[in-house]
């Protein structure tokens, strides 16, 4: 046994737990004969959702294409990179920002059309239905795998209470006292955990709250950082500005990102514990609640402010919004936040894939295991080496890291997953960059467990729990954000109801000069005018916006334009969300969660095993009918004796008793 276990890790090291065949398909069947079928399902999982990426890949590549392709074509874009509109805005901020020229914002303009083009409205819906497909394939295969593994009759057996869970129902039963054996078992109660919960909803609670002001910090920061660069005596950072403001506080995003990540981790941890849960299941579950929950509030924050709330509660020149009276509102670039929305994606999902989830686990436990080999150098240095080469297999593999559960291992995918799926309509080219690193987080992951930590005890299990409820949701949930940041996000209704309700030629001319609102440079507030002067005989700068003109009756007030364009976005919404959910339950409806191969050999499995049944009761009920033939001719055998003589009748008597002993 002991051999056969360190020839399938030798195997394992060099068929799965290497770089050098990463193109390899994993040996599943060894991984859950080596592990168990709980890290097996893991790893078939892994492998599964890393297929279904490819393509997810080519599709958002292609998209990807489609926008380099038509950049030049693009009207919007072309028409804020000529110089002779000469459009004069705005500035972006108070006093110390001058009038800019519109036409100095063309690399964004053209840059953000490589994201916001009428291909990433199909591929949202491309990875909805993907989402849906993937969900669909994974319990298929899932059934296949149970199948195999002889699982489809496992039923879990019923956890035993948790040692923590006994030390606290026999704490309290000494507390009341309960003496008396025949009184019924103690249980925890709600009142019992009452402090417990408690300190759960306000620990998230203030968790939460601290992300949000760490979001709200990084506000600021974006602010300030602004206003400073905007005085600045070098022309190249007056030029980029919104590029620095942008790449500085996504990386300050990402640092926080990391670091209350593994904060948040042993938190929700610890607020587990002071629970008590009865089982390990429990536990697990709880667990695995609170760690998603801080930890995609976490990731998703800053994105969802860039999404959804950078540049809607402006103002107007005249009329700003300010935080804390002297800190304006920050708005989006003249093409909209879509590209600062992918920039901020990009730059957090890479980051936190190579720095926490392949760095960490890649150094973290090397430099664990070289602590753990310099202290055992220290307690024998003298025949260190030899003591070494004595050591027994199962003493080397005590030393490794002890294996801490799956939860990790899920938790990094599933946030990647909503990366993927969340905000994809902005990034198309998330699903490759996925890709490429799943292709090493598998052979990592192998290694790590095969060589770094130790063996865990083999458990059992059927699917991967609770995280298939967390998949789903998060599918749903990518829907409905991915509406809202094609119709509020992107300017891809806008374009559409210009197209269709007020252009002229029937073409996209005109549409960035449609999308400006004019501001008279007399009505700034005292104060807050650029210290330079505008151009003499100009007192008109533009702003992106759709308000009345200053020379109508009800000037600065919102247009009707703005209504039309709301009215459409929201209808996109409803349309969009209804129309997508109703395409992914189709698709969860037409694929079989069974294969029908699979169906077919269990019903014919049934089928064998009713008729074993039946025939082993029909053999019972046979044997039966012959005891009861064979006693019922005995008994008859006796009562056919008359007692004719003594003699004879002595004999009767003992026929008749044989008979009976018979019987």
């Amino acid at each position: 046994m002991k051999v056969a276990s360190i020839l399938q890790k030798d195997l394992l090291c060099e068929e799965w737990a290497s770089y050098g065949v990463f193109y390899k398909y994993q040996p599943i069947d060894l991984v859950r004969k080596y592990f168990g079928e709980k890290i097996g399902l893991y790893f078939a999982w892994l492998g599964v959702y890393t297929q279904m990426l490819i393509p997810a890949s080519i599709v958002g590549i292609i998209v990807f294409l489609y926008g380099c392709a038509t950049v030049d074509e693009n009207i919007p874009s072309m028409e804020m990179c000529d110089q002779r509109n000469n459009i004069t805005m705005c500035p972006l901020c108070d006093r110390t920002c001058n009038y800019w020229k519109l036409s100095s914002a063309c690399a964004t303009a053209r840059a953000s059309h490589l994201f916001d083009n009428p291909a990433t409205v199909f591929f949202s819906v491309f990875m909805a239905l993907w989402a849906a497909t993937f969900m669909e394939h994974w319990k298929r295969k899932q059934m296949r795998l149970n199948y195999r593994w002889d699982l489809t009759g496992f039923e879990e057996e019923e956890d035993h209470p948790r040692a923590e869970y006994e030390a606290k129902v026999l704490e309290k039963s000494l507390r009341k006292e309960y003496r008396n054996k025949e009184t019924e078992k103690e249980k925890l109660t709600w009142k019992d955990r009452f402090p417990a919960y408690l300190t759960n909803f306000v620990s998230i609670i203030f968790m939460i709250g601290l992300t949000f002001a760490i979001v709200f910090g990084v506000i600021i920061y974006r602010i300030s950082t602004a206003a400073a660069l905007a005085i600045s005596s070098s022309p190249s950072g007056r030029s980029n500005i919104r590029v620095t403001v942008t790449a500085t506080a996504v990386i300050i995003n990402l640092v926080v990102i990391i670091i209350l990540d593994e904060l948040y981790g042993c938190i929700a941890r610890w607020l587990t514990q002071i629970e008590v849960p009865k089982t390990d299941k429990s536990f697990e579950e709880r667990l695995i609640f609170k760690a998603f929950l801080l930890k995609f509030v976490n990731a998703y924050t800053p994105i969802f402010y860039v999404a959804f709330f950078k540049g809607r509660f402006v103002g107007r020149p005249g009329q700003y919004v300010y935080i804390f009276h002297s800190f304006r509102m920050e708005e989006c670039a003249p093409g909209g936040c879509l590209m600062e929305l992918c920039i901020q994606l990009s730059i957090i999902m890479l980051g936190k894939q190579l720095i926490q989830n392949n760095l960490f686990e890649i150094g973290i436990p090397k430099m664990k295991k070289l602590i753990r080999y310099l202290k055992l150098k220290r307690r024998r240095p003298v025949d260190h080496e030899e003591y070494m080469k004595k050591k027994q297999r199962y003493e080397i593999d005590y030393n490794l890291e002890p294996f801490a559960g799956l939860t990790p291992e899920y938790m990094e995918m599933i946030i990647q997953f909503g990366f993927v799926t969340l905000f994809v309509a902005s990034f198309p080219l998330a699903p490759l960059f996925a890709l490429l690193n799943n292709i090493i987080e598998i052979r990592l992951d192998a290694k790590k467990f095969v060589t770094e930590l130790r063996r865990p005890v083999a458990v059992r299990a059927k699917d991967i729990g609770i995280w298939y409820n967390i998949l789903r949701a998060v599918g749903k949930l990518a829907v409905i954000i991915n509406a809202f940041v094609i119709s509020f996000t992107s300017d891809f209704i806008p374009r559409l109801v210009y197209l269709y309700m007020y252009s002229e030629s029937g073409t996209m001319h005109g549409f960035v000069n449609h999308t400006l609102s004019y501001f008279n440079v007399s009505d700034f507030q005292e104060g807050t005018a650029p210290k330079e002067p505008m151009e003499l005989g100009n007192q008109i700068c533009r702003y992106k916006d759709y308000r009345e003109p200053p020379w109508s009756e009800n000037k600065y007030e919102i247009a009707k334009d703005f209504w039309a364009v709301l009215a459409a976005r929201l209808a996109f919404v409803i349309v969009f969300q209804n129309l997508v959910m109703f395409m992914s339950d189709f698709v969860d409806w037409i694929i079989p969660d069974i294969p029908k191969d699979i169906s077919q050999q269990i019903h014919k499995e049934k089928v064998l095993m009713v008729e074993v049944f039946m025939k082993e009761e029909q053999g019972k009920l046979h044997l039966l009918e012959t005891w009861r033939d064979k006693d019922k001719r005995k008994g008859e055998n006796c009562n056919s004796h008359s007692p004719r003589s003594s003699m004879s009748h002595r004999g009767s008597v003992s026929s008749c008793h044989s008979c009976h002993v018979d019987v």
